[in-house]
């Protein structure tokens, strides 16, 4: 299952966190469900200038059920340095971290920007139903600096956690969520299993080098988090078939 079914699916009225929206691919498609207001996150200026125009073209304007914002998500409000591999001339933009700087790497070049951090609960959310999380290996921290709201709102998630991006995040990241009363599952030939049948030495295996492009079969990064008060109810809304 792919990270809008599973949002639409599960769809409520109320915010909706895009962190990592890059041009919006999922901006727009959450920006049409009932009753939806998106926040959407992405820090890195090319990303966002095409992230505007997107908007722009599907809308004419920025319309009042999304908002914008040229920034990053971590634990502490701030400000941090972004980190863009860039291979043959071209900046390999989906590999864009604040957790790493690739140096070592001697088949990339990096650009760096500087760019300004809030947390998810200095946003003051109190209707926070959705997140999406695609951050390069700071999920934990951009997790972290939410505590407050995932504990009071009790959003559905869903995120991509690369040990790539950073090692033991596979563990870390779901950890931190069962401390916050939420079970962590991931969707593999066509059924859902939950993260501890999660094997990260078969199941994603893949260089933290942005120029080298093997991967295993299945590579499995995309995981769906959901509170476990819930978990019944939001299995029978996912089954497949």
């Amino acid at each position: 299952m792919d990270e809008l079914t599973f949002h639409e699916k599960l769809h409520r009225p109320g915010s909706i966190l895009d962190i990592g929206a890059h041009d919006g691919l999922l901006t727009l498609p959450l920006s049409r469900l009932p009753g939806a207001r998106v926040l959407a996150f992405e820090p890195l200026p090319s990303a966002f200038a095409r992230l505007q125009a997107a908007i722009h073209a599907e809308y004419g304007a920025i319309p009042p059920q999304i908002e914008l914002h040229p920034e990053a998500l971590g634990a502490q409000p701030g400000q941090l340095t972004l980190s863009v591999p860039v291979l043959d001339g071209v900046a390999q933009e989906q590999w864009a971290s604040t957790a790493k700087s690739y140096a070592g790497f001697d088949s990339v070049t990096v650009e760096r920007h500087a760019v300004p951090v809030t947390t998810i609960d200095a946003l003051g959310l109190r209707d926070l139903m959705h997140v999406k999380l695609d951050a390069e290996g700071f999920e934990a921290e951009v997790l972290g600096g939410g505590r407050a709201t995932l504990t009071r709102c009790r959003p559905v998630l869903s995120l991509e956690v690369e040990e790539r991006h950073r090692p033991g995040s596979t563990r870390e990241v779901p950890a931190l969520l069962a401390g916050l009363g939420y079970e962590t599952w991931f969707a593999l030939d066509g059924g859902w299993h939950k993260h501890a049948e999660f094997d990260a030495a078969t199941m994603q295996v893949a260089s933290p080098d942005p120029a080298v492009f093997a991967a295993s079969d299945p590579y499995v990064f995309t995981f769906f988090a959901w509170p476990a008060e819930r978990s019944a109810a939001i299995q029978a809304a996912l089954a497949y078939g």
